[in-house]
């Protein structure tokens, strides 16, 4: 088993980790000591309990409401995957893209024409 050193607001700890856990604990360390950083920067000094326990529920908010986006999210998907939006594609009927490439056609010799004119 392998020790993991880390600070969380003003005091240092060592705590046991199971093997291949020390960065996932180290990594934990560092988040609540951010949380407690915060409470210090607004309140100052604070006893340790007190500190670790606001931060400990600044964290289970945050985790909270992560947790609630999460299961929004889920809902949406599974939604989506039961009534897939339906997607509409335009069919130009056959006679009128005729017509319209009729009237390009026509525009086309009909700006050449000018362009001549414009020339000669």
């Amino acid at each position: 088993m392998a020790e993991v050193e880390f600070t969380i607001g003003h005091k240092e700890y060592r705590v046991g980790a199971a093997d291949g856990e020390e960065r996932l604990l180290s990594r934990a360390a560092l988040i609540l000591d951010a949380e407690a950083r915060q409470i210090l920067d607004q309140a100052g000094r604070v006893p340790e309990t007190r500190l670790l326990l606001l931060a400990g529920l600044m964290l289970a908010d945050r985790f909270a409401a992560l947790e609630e986006r999460a299961e929004k999210a889920e809902r949406h998907v599974n939604r989506l995957q039961q009534n897939p939006p339906r997607v509409e594609v335009p069919v130009i009927p056959a006679d009128l893209r005729e017509a319209m490439a009729e009237m390009a056609a026509r525009a086309e010799s009909l700006a050449d024409r000018l362009d001549e004119q414009r020339r000669g």
